[in-house]
């Protein structure tokens, strides 16, 4: 993988990331979902999202 078309990726992870943990989106996530337990879940599982991703560009990027 070339070097600009990897630094895109990361940049769109990066908005990805910012969008995911943003304010209005977290409160859409509070409010729509029945269990206030659920806040949590919803933050663990787009961390390991975005720890994943962030995983598998890196080592894409190594593998070439």
């Amino acid at each position: 993988m070339n070097t600009p078309r990897l630094k895109e990726r990361l940049v769109a992870l990066i908005v990805l990331a910012a969008l995911l943990f943003s304010p209005p989106l977290l409160l859409i996530a509070d409010r729509s979902l029945a269990a206030p337990g659920w806040l949590v879940v919803y933050l663990f599982l787009a961390w390991a999202a975005v720890i994943g991703l962030m995983a598998w560009l890196m080592e894409h990027r190594h593998k070439e």
